[in-house]
């Protein structure tokens, strides 16, 4: 665990907010695909191997900025004590 916790706090922040904002609203001129995905899972129909890619490709910089969001503030409340 503090392996994996070293290796994404060594991610910079900045470029991975950019990251998660445009693989989130990727592509702009319809519907977003993690959007779309997350509506699919939803629903029950994420079967194709391409779709749960999709999912994956779109999603990760989502789940390890919210990682590493959370890793932030369990610091922050480590050292306030």
């Amino acid at each position: 665990m503090i392996k994996i916790q070293a290796l994404i706090q060594k991610i910079p922040l900045i470029p991975l907010a950019a990251i998660t904002f445009f693989m989130a609203i990727a592509p702009v001129t319809s519907e977003p695909h993690l959007g779309q995905k997350l509506k699919m899972l939803l629903e029950g129909s994420l079967s194709k191997p391409i779709d749960i890619f999709d999912l994956f490709m779109h999603g990760t910089p989502m789940v390890l900025l919210i990682v590493k969001l959370i890793f932030i503030a369990a610091d922050k409340a480590r050292m306030n004590r």
